[in-house]
């Protein structure tokens, strides 16, 4: 398995952002296996986070195979702060 070599532009400031919308935040990007970048909590719910810093940009093919595989939620897809924010929202509102 090989590792990620480098994360996208936008990797901390996403990370930045959601802790301080009240996220707990795992980096995972040096996880192998297509694992996500991310692992986030808030509200008693997790969700995994892919990040990408271009909306044009193509999961690798270990991504594509690790979220087949997956048997829990979606993986999200976070390609800037504004998704971050929706995130957030919807955690938010998992609650209400």
């Amino acid at each position: 398995m090989s590792y990620a070599k480098r994360t996208d532009s936008n990797h901390a400031e996403i990370i930045k952002t959601l802790r301080q919308l009240g996220c707990s935040v795992f980096d995972s990007s040096k996880v192998a296996g297509g694992f996500p970048d991310l692992v986030v909590g808030k509200n008693q719910v997790t969700c995994l986070v892919e990040i990408k810093s271009d909306v044009k940009a193509k999961f690798t093919s270990a991504q594509e195979m690790f979220m087949m595989n997956w048997k829990g939620s979606a993986v999200v897809r976070i390609n800037d702060v504004n998704g971050a924010i929706r995130l957030v929202k919807m955690l938010d509102n998992h609650c209400n």
